[in-house]
């Protein structure tokens, strides 16, 4: 974790000056809407600046109360903000735009993604566009993405935006956790990173920002990122046939909660297991989990809320989740096996080209429930380039396809034909 952070410190800080150097960002300004169709600026005086402080203290997150009555995809607000790496200004325009978007039973919710283009004037309306899906891995909405990068304090989101910065694609990163803070829901994260989509097609319209009605979008994701990647690129033909995909990325795939939870049980990654265990809690309260949990579990379970992934995992090292629970193996229980069922990604073919990489010794998320993936998909008809590393560990092969994905993505934008292993 420590090298992978060193590296993407590094290439970030490079990226940033590049960015920079590309030419200055050009002023920020958001538009009042006239209708409700359309954004409303979030500009009062007494309003706190995008990152000044945690979402949870910012009035811009909070929902209307009639966000029911909006369309997903639909703009709430939206507000200029700067991206900046430590300090050092990265060139970018950028705004957060919240919208609404729906959780995994379908109902109403605001959520926010952060558009970022490269500084200086838009060429043509044609700007490709990624939507670039961030292994935020937590259960705290300080931990999201548009909050980090606002705050200036977001290395390695910012690493992989800017290497899609620098080809001169836009950028939209958004909370697919949404306002819950929920990991591993992935109806949840399908429907967020989709209507984040629609949400940047709506705030196309009022800014020269370079993306146009005929801009090719595509999906990038990896671990945690992967898994929101994954549920968009499966749900998109159902929940969202006017988001038009030119292709999906994503790497160390989470696709099958209950085979990565037993792979993490009582190993030194075991933070992850517990913040699903609460996500899912949390985003499933039918399942009943907490009436599963001992004394201990119900002090763990308040205690993981309200976390970023580095505090996960360094509480729960070795973590054993049946020394939370009265039964022996909490993830057998019926209610419990069901509901992982279906935050199993597989049972839908993507319509889109997907790029799914692996490293055969991945530590943290095993490789075989990903091979599952790619075989289900394959059967039911789905494009899918399946690349296996024989060697590598976790955060290292993000880092080591990096190359190979803007690659596969830059093919897609360029309507090449896409390699498939189905």
């Amino acid at each position: 974790m420590a090298s992978r952070i060193t590296t993407l410190a590094a290439t970030a800080a490079c990226c940033a000056l590049v960015l920079a150097a590309a030419g200055p960002a050009t002023a920020a300004t958001a538009t009042t809407a006239a209708t409700a169709d359309t954004a409303t600026t979030a500009k009062a005086s007494d309003a706190p600046s995008a990152g000044s402080v945690a979402p949870g203290q910012d009035p811009f997150y909070s929902a209307p109360a009639d966000i029911g009555s909006y369309a997903p995809g639909q703009i709430v607000a939206t507000r200029p903000v700067s991206v900046t790496l430590l300090g050092l200004p990265t060139g970018t325009d950028a705004w957060q735009i919240s919208y609404r978007t729906n959780d995994s039973h379908g109902q109403p919710e605001l959520t926010v993604t952060t558009l970022m283009v490269p500084g200086g004037a838009a060429s043509g309306s044609d700007r490709p566009v990624v939507s670039l899906q961030a292994p935020e891995d937590s259960t705290g909405s300080q931990c999201a993405p548009s909050y980090t990068l606002a705050s200036g304090t977001d290395v390695a989101d910012l690493a992989d935006a800017a290497t899609l910065l620098l080809k001169g694609w836009a950028v939209a990163v958004p909370d697919f956790e949404g306002p819950k803070s929920v990991f591993m829901a992935g109806p949840q994260a399908g429907h967020a990173v989709l209507d984040g989509i629609r949400a940047v097609k709506n705030f196309q319209d009022t800014q020269d920002t370079g993306i146009g009605a005929n801009s090719p979008w595509a999906l990038d994701g990896y671990s945690g990122g992967a898994e929101a990647t994954g549920w968009a690129a499966q749900l998109q033909p159902s929940y969202a046939p006017d988001v038009r995909l030119a292709g999906a990325a994503m790497g160390g795939v989470p696709a099958d909660p209950t085979a990565v939870a037993r792979s993490l049980d009582g190993g030194a990654a075991a933070g992850f297991e517990m913040a699903a265990a609460w996500s899912i809690s949390t985003e499933f309260p039918e399942v009943g989990i907490p009436s599963l949990l001992n004394a201990q579990g119900q002090q763990d379970f308040t205690n993981t809320g309200g976390k970023c992934m580095t505090q996960l995992l360094a509480a729960y090292p070795f973590k054993k989740l049946s020394s939370d629970t009265t039964v022996p193996d909490p993830l057998s229980v019926p209610s419990v096996a069901a509901v992982l069922n279906e935050n199993r990604l597989g049972t839908q073919a993507p319509a889109t080209p997907v790029y799914d990489y692996h490293a055969d010794t991945d530590e943290i998320v095993p490789v075989g429930q990903d091979d599952t993936l790619v075989k289900d998909w394959c059967a039911k008809g789905a494009t899918v380039d399946e690349v296996r590393d024989p060697i590598g560990e976790h955060v290292e092969e993000a880092v080591a396809r990096r190359l190979s994905v803007l690659d596969f993505l830059s093919d897609r934008f360029a309507g090449r034909s896409a390699d498939s292993s189905c």
